[in-house]
């Protein structure tokens, strides 16, 4: 289980009104007729505040834009607009060696572990050369450095020598933890981790970075679809939707009462053990509107049991409730027709 985390903790990285449109590519046809560019609307005026040392867990539907947030943060993608503050550093500004410097704060650990590391590099080369790069340590001491990284995710000294086919999808992903933390970052940006592998391994990954974070003091960005991992790793969980960050609560909270109508439905259609409470009705109506069209006001209307007039023309803004949450939800302003009832779900 993750280590409590102070409620006073400071912020690490606060980021306002984040926006990334990926236009479509046009034919020739619709040139020629003068239609206007389409375009991807996969990040909306994102909201949202990173705790120093906590672990904030990312989650929503594919395609809600969560991969997308965490490609965005590192700077692999460029902001359409908005600001990412990293302390006192005006992120989306830097340049050069500013932008080096960061990017050796905060690393991100990919997806795939079988694409991500070069195949015709052993482990040693691709850690020193991370080393070398950003200048961690002298030549000399390189290959002691490497010895240590491995031991630090569970890796033998042998490792060093091979390459990344004689690996494991578990031990590759390990390797990538490993050249993330060899430039000694501070946030690590973990981009679904765990779902290339198998679920026998998953929970060992898991646990060690849980492991990594208390001995390191890390914060951890954890990007993920599987709300078990989420709620076993997580001090506090953030939900997207199309886009959008929709509500933002402590884990314990979010997974026992959530607040907003979409965390309740994505809630209600989580697997269970239990037959007392599996159900046949389905937990959310309709379908996931397209991003290259999405609905006016609430983007969740289409989809919401509880919506009414306002939610068509007016888009919610992410708003903090007295007891704690922060929900962007029309149900929960004074003027709203009704407040529903936050769904209990059993621990």
């Amino acid at each position: 289980m993750t280590v409590p985390l102070s409620k006073s903790s400071p912020p690490l990285m606060e980021i306002h009104n984040l926006t990334k449109t990926f236009p479509v590519a046009q034919s020739l046809l619709s040139r020629w007729r003068g239609q206007p560019q389409r375009a991807v609307q996969a990040l909306t005026d994102v909201e949202l505040t990173v705790r120093r040392g906590e672990t904030l867990g990312i989650v929503g539907e594919s395609g809600c834009g969560k991969s997308t947030l965490a490609r965005t943060l590192v700077r692999l993608y460029d902001a359409d607009r908005g600001s990412v503050r990293y302390g006192d550093l005006d992120v989306l500004a830097l340049r050069g060696a500013d932008l080096r410097q960061y990017n050796r704060r905060v690393q991100m650990i990919f997806q795939d572990p079988y694409s991500s590391l070069n195949p015709r590099m052993t482990v040693e080369a691709v850690l020193r050369e991370a080393l070398s790069v950003h200048k961690m340590r002298p030549a000399g001491e390189q290959p002691a450095r490497v010895r240590e990284l491995l031991k630090l995710v569970g890796l033998p000294p042998e490792a060093a020598g091979r390459l990344p086919h004689e690996f494991s999808g578990g031990q590759r992903q390990r390797i990538g933890i490993a050249r993330a933390l060899a430039l000694e970052p501070e946030c690590l940006i973990a981009d679904e981790l765990v779902s290339a592998l198998d679920v026998s391994v998953q929970a060992q990954v898991v646990n060690l970075l849980l492991e990594l974070q208390e001995r390191l003091d890390l914060t951890v960005l954890f990007v993920a679809h599987d709300l078990r991992l989420v709620r076993h790793i997580s001090h506090r969980v953030a939900v997207m939707y199309l886009g959008r960050v929709v509500e933002v609560s402590d884990t314990a909270a979010i997974f026992t009462t959530p607040r907003h109508p979409y965390t309740q439905a994505l809630l209600a259609a989580a697997p269970t053990l239990d037959p007392s409470q599996r159900t046949a009705a389905p937990a959310i109506t309709g379908e996931l509107p397209s991003p290259l069209n999405v609905p006016s006001g609430c983007a969740f209307r289409t989809r919401c049991p509880h919506a009414f007039d306002r939610c068509a023309v007016e888009r919610p803004a992410l708003l903090q409730l007295k007891d704690g949450p922060e929900v962007a939800c029309h149900l929960y302003d004074s003027a709203a027709p009704l407040t529903p009832a936050p769904l209990r779900v059993a621990t």
